[in-house]
């Protein structure tokens, strides 16, 4: 598997030799399984929340709705609180424990930060399988929301370190492509328990994420660290060695000095969170927030998470609409591939700013045809209709897919220097769960008030972000991750005004503001 060996140019105009190594491809695909359970938790809400065994024990209230002719409301049928916190419980546990991941990724490494979010995803995942009652079932999505909060802060910054400058879109994006792949195999298993007799179906479902779960755990067990986190930690021989073995070349030095000089800065800095806050972080900051909050308001989640409750809405009966989310589910992995083939060779903001093309034409559509098609007590969507708003709804998902989804997660990770990476990371994380968070426990809420306008909302927010892409998102392809801040940030025409003070930088040591020269 071993290719031929490349250069990545550093600012200093030094060559990092490179050759796409099998530990380098496997280490990755090992580490991005931790996308595979976050997908499957996504894709396993919506699922369940539609088979009725499911509602009938946790969800009287909306069972009885559901099955009501006389008060059925086709777009507030499942406006139901206790539905949605089902649902986004397990994001506000993420958001939580991101800020402790933060601290056992920068203190402890990648990998054991991996390692235990395997373990939080195991205990969550019998949590929810053997649930008896509703606070049995919220504890359970508590612990897997502690479990994303993990791997979502390790993950990428693994992948970002590890993989070769040339590849590392490709390589980090294998996060996502596991993330719809979880989301796939969730639809999968929601058709194929959602058809077994006796209303315990929905208990497969949720125990079947123990799968994704043990690929994590074992996983992380058989991966190495970082050299980043490694020499981060003052393990210079082993860090040493194990980009020795990653490269493979013995021609590491020059990538190896810079990676001991990235840390030697990162270890003045007592309090990262502190220094995030820096004038000179402030272009990273904005960025990585911004786009989390972008992603989210795309609308993604909240077709992915409820698709077979938004298509029952619609008029498609319960087996055609989980089978509607089965076909979504595979446009977004194949779409996705997309991502990891195009994303380093056409750059990360002509894949934003296409898509933001596609997602907004697609939604509109949806919203016309919803608006003159279904009304509130209307029985059916018209067959071709229905058919229809599934393509664009592909249309939109696709676009995503190789878009926003795996670059929301791949730009922060490779945009903040080593001493802010750890923590601008968590502010990542923690933004993108408290907003998938707000957009989960409102969506159903929103669908009812909104009704079709819904997409019309969320188009809005498509437009806004590709104008801030168009002028405000700098191209990152290419570009070795501890020269972001030279060759990217120094040099976009509206936040180099940022950097100007970077030849003397505050730095917080010991509790005591220092002044460092940028060399010294």
């Amino acid at each position: 598997m071993a290719g031929g060996g490349f250069a990545a140019a550093a600012g200093s105009g030094v060559e990092f030799e490179a050759k796409i190594t099998p530990i380098v491809i496997l280490s990755c695909i090992m580490a991005a399984t931790g996308g595979l359970m976050f997908g499957y938790d996504v894709g396993i809400s919506g699922g369940v929340t539609s088979m009725q065994p499911f509602l009938k024990k946790f969800f009287p209230a909306v069972y009885r709705r559901t099955n009501d002719t006389n008060l059925n409301s086709n777009y507030c049928k499942y406006d139901n609180q206790g539905l949605q916190l089902f649902t986004s419980s397990l994001y506000l546990a993420g958001l939580t424990a991101t800020f402790f991941a933060s601290y056992t990724t920068r203190k402890l490494g990648r990998r054991l930060t991996m390692l235990m979010a395997g373990v939080f995803f195991l205990v969550g995942v019998a949590f929810n399988a053997a649930a008896q009652d509703l606070a049995m079932l919220i504890i359970g999505r508590i612990l897997l929301g502690c479990g994303v909060g993990f791997a979502n802060q390790a993950v990428p910054l693994f992948l970002s370190e590890i993989a070769p400058t040339r590849i590392r879109g490709g390589l980090n994006i294998l996060f996502q492509l596991n993330v719809t792949i979880g989301i796939l195999f969730a639809n999968l298993v929601n058709y194929g328990t959602d058809k077994i007799k006796g209303g315990w179906g929905w208990r497969v479902s949720l125990g079947l994420a123990g799968v994704p779960a043990l690929l994590l755990f074992f996983g992380a067990l058989l991966v190495t660290d970082t050299p980043n986190s490694l020499i981060e930690r003052g393990k210079l021989e082993e860090g040493k060695a194990v980009l020795r073995k990653i490269r493979g070349t013995d021609n590491i030095e020059p990538e190896f000095l810079e990676l001991v000089e990235a840390s030697r800065v990162a270890k003045l800095v007592k309090h990262p969170f502190r220094n995030l806050l820096q004038r000179r972080n402030r272009p990273q900051l904005v960025i990585a927030i911004a786009l989390q909050i972008f992603q989210q308001f795309t609308g993604i989640n909240a077709i992915m998470f409820y698709a077979p409750v938004l298509f029952n809405t619609l008029g498609f009966g319960g087996n055609a609409s989980l089978y509607s989310a089965v076909v979504i589910g595979a446009v977004n992995v194949v779409s996705t591939l997309v991502s990891i083939y195009s994303v380093d060779k056409v750059g990360r903001r002509l894949l934003l700013l296409e898509a933001g093309v596609q997602m907004f034409l697609s939604q509109v559509v949806i919203a016309v045809i919803l608006g003159i098609k279904v009304k509130d007590h209307s029985d059916n969507l018209a067959h071709g209709y229905a058919i229809f708003v599934v393509v664009m709804v592909c249309t939109f998902v696709s676009s995503f897919a190789w878009s926003w989804g795996p670059l929301g997660w791949l730009i922060p990770s490779e945009s903040f220097p080593l001493e802010t990476r750890s923590a601008g990371q968590s502010v990542t994380v923690c933004v993108n769960l408290l907003f998938t968070f707000v957009i989960a426990q409102a969506f159903l809420s929103m669908l009812c008030h909104l009704k079709y306008a819904i997409f019309l909302f969320f188009s809005a927010w498509v437009l806004l972000m590709s104008f801030l892409v168009f002028f405000l998102l700098p191209e990152t392809k290419n570009i070795p991750i501890e020269e972001m801040t030279e060759r990217v940030w120094k040099r976009h025409w509206f936040w180099k005004r940022f950097m100007d003070d970077d030849e003397y930088v505050g730095i917080e040591i010991n509790g005591s503001d220092a002044k460092k020269n940028g060399h010294a």
